[in-house]
């Protein structure tokens, strides 16, 4: 008996695979775009939105200690109510994609970008092995210093093979995967400031929060970061300077 069910297993891997190969790429792909032409949108909606409403921004109730990259989610219900877009973006994590739209600025400038939800999962299953290991233990798992408030992951107490790492929405590279002085899972984006630093011009100072480079370049923002400053040219952890 153990022969007969492996041409059936063959058999649905190669369906498996066929279906695969023989879906258009273009519908593979749609949702995990970020189409100039769908921001704009969304841009031009949230903007008549405010204008509607003697200032109003449609975006959902975060509370106040939500990090800031990560806390005015656009309310595509609120727009839709309107009638100021028709659909909701293809690639917004409310129609099936893996870009969560947000606000920058909302009270001045609302401007819309993205949350890459890629990382969002690959963050939380990091996640999964850290609960595991604090319900066993007192501590997180805290590897070397990397400033104040700012560690690495001892990925070995993980029975992780390396320490851990997302893929970067700006710069495909592999950023590392840290944590703060409570356990929570940060990504350090030093790499993609250095380039952002190199490449465009700009007037930041030591105390400015110079993540707001990536997003006037970009339409991703910076999730699961602390604030950085510029410290002899360098982008330092903010933290660095103002704790105590």
């Amino acid at each position: 008996m153990k022969f007969t069910y492996m041409p059936i297993l063959t058999g649905l891997v190669f369906i498996i695979f066929l279906s695969g190969c023989l879906y258009p790429e273009s519908e593979k792909k749609e949702n995990q775009i970020p189409y100039e032409d769908q921001l704009e949108i969304v841009q031009s909606a949230v903007e008549q939105y405010k204008k509607d409403t003697n200032g109003l921004v449609p975006m959902k109730t975060k509370p106040n200690e939500t990090p800031i990259f990560e806390k005015y989610i656009i309310d595509f219900a609120l727009l839709k109510e309107r009638n100021l877009i028709s659909e909701i973006p293809s690639n917004a994590y409310e129609n099936g994609g893996v870009y969560q739209y947000v606000l920058i600025s909302p009270e001045d400038n609302p401007t819309v970008k993205l949350i890459d939800l890629q990382m969002t999962e690959a963050l939380r299953s990091i996640n999964v092995q850290l609960d595991f290991y604090r319900n066993e233990h007192q501590y997180p798992p805290y590897g070397e210093k990397i400033a104040d408030n700012v560690f690495a992951i001892d990925f070995e107490k993980l029975d992780l093979e390396a320490a851990p790492t997302v893929t970067s929405p700006y710069s495909k590279e592999k950023l590392p995967v840290l944590m703060d002085a409570g356990g929570k899972l940060i990504v350090d984006y030093r790499i993609d400031l250095n380039h952002a630093l190199e490449e465009y011009a700009h007037e930041y100072v030591e105390g400015d929060d110079i993540r707001y480079i990536l997003t006037d370049y970009s339409p991703f923002v910076p999730a699961y970061s602390l604030p950085y400053t510029i410290k002899d040219g360098e982008p330092v952890f903010l933290v660095q300077e103002n704790s105590e």
